[in-house]
């Protein structure tokens, strides 16, 4: 490794800023798109879209002294190409999606217990219970399970779903698609206290650039915000964020107001829907430009210390994505890292995980030694 590379990489002493904690090879997974749970040892979970045995895609662990052990590798007919990230229970069993593969072709929801074995609870069919799900699962305190399908359902258009813990799946919203109702939704939803879901679609919505959507406990949908792709933004890929105030935050991949750059603009935006805002209840609270400060964010992001923290896809300061945080009170953004393509990773699409201690820990999806990804930590 040239002192060229490490340079590019940013990696700082003293186990502080960035750092590369696992490359993936292909054989123990590749291509991470997930974000990473961590359990109170310290040790991470998380996927990978390809990789593995059989080149479907893995279930991981990676410990606290950056081994990394393969828990599953997917075969196909119990799933494949995992892109959501996973849940974990009381007792250490882990629970997640794939967006392919089951019985049916049509992706699964699956369990992993704790000693390995793997159990389908779910595969989709297309109709009426929704297929290819791309996000990751929300548990309630029940045992019950949430999440999104982006194709299928009633119209086609994805769904909303439940499996409780029978594993009995159960469709509590059909997008219709068209002005009057999202289509297309490729994030997990999240709860609040209450029970009320919320979530985004990619498209569909007045304008066909995406919603914001709320579900509450009747299975009753309410577009809560249509993007028209301008200054607002558009196509949101990533999910919600909830504040403890009810402000929900999120980032759309496209759009953004009209600021002349080197750049071209825009490059989407980062915002947050409240009623305390303004009549249309949207705020845009950064609009990147595609150039140093990052473009195309598509992953959740995380709320810490009054800031936002995420990943874009693309932009910075080698042009493969970045890491970066939005201070709410004042909008600045700060630059965590820029990814190279080199031996950090590339093209981070998973939202960043901040644990108790404000360590975060992240993916990229490309870029690495093998160009099959990593998993970073950066410490302030």
């Amino acid at each position: 490794m040239s002192s060229n590379d490490l340079s590019s990489a940013r990696i700082a002493d003293k186990g502080k800023g960035f750092r590369v904690k696992h490359t993936f090879t292909g054989a123990d997974g590749g291509l991470p798109t997930a974000v990473l749970i961590q359990d109170s040892a310290g040790n991470l979970y998380g996927t990978t879209s390809s990789g593995g045995d059989y080149g479907l895609g893995v279930v991981f662990k990676l410990d606290t002294g950056n081994t990394e052990t393969v828990l599953h590798s997917f075969s196909g007919s119990d799933g494949a190409a995992p892109h959501g990230g996973l849940v974990r229970d009381s007792t250490g069993n882990l629970y997640g999606t794939t967006s392919s593969g089951g019985a049916y072709g049509l992706g699964t929801v699956f369990k992993i217990d704790t000693g390995g074995t793997e159990t389908v609870l779910h595969s989709f069919a297309g109709s009426p219970d929704g297929a290819q799900p791309y996000a990751g699962l929300v548990m309630d305190g029940a045992g019950n399970f949430y999440g999104t399908t982006e194709n299928g359902g009633a119209s086609g258009f994805g769904t909303v779903f439940k499996v409780d813990n029978t594993d009995t799946e159960t469709v509590l919203h059909s997008f219709a698609g068209g002005s009057s109702d999202g289509a297309d939704p490729t994030a997990r939803v999240i709860l609040d206290l209450t029970g009320n879901l919320y979530g985004t679609t990619f498209a569909g919505g007045s304008s066909g650039k995406g919603t914001v959507f709320k579900l509450d406990t009747t299975n009753t949908e309410t577009v809560l915000y249509d993007f028209t792709g301008g200054a607002d933004g558009g196509n949101p890929f990533g999910g919600l964020t909830l504040a403890p105030d009810g402000t929900l935050y999120g980032t759309a991949e496209s759009g953004g107001r009209n600021a002349p750059s080197q750049y071209g603009c825009c490059k989407g935006v980062l915002f947050g829907l409240s009623a305390a805002f303004n009549s249309s209840g949207e705020k845009v609270l950064y609009t990147f430009t595609g150039g140093k400060d990052g473009g195309t964010p598509a992953a959740d992001l995380v709320l810490y210390n009054g800031a936002l923290y995420g990943t874009t896809l693309s932009g910075g300061p080698g042009h493969r994505g970045t890491a970066f945080s939005v201070t709410i009170a004042s909008g600045q953004e700060e630059l965590l890292h820029g990814f190279t393509g080199k031996i950090d990773g590339a093209t981070p699409q998973a939202g960043l995980l901040i644990n108790a201690r404000g360590v975060i820990y992240g993916t990229a999806e490309k870029g690495g030694r093998f160009k099959q990804g990593t998993v970073f930590q950066y410490k302030k």
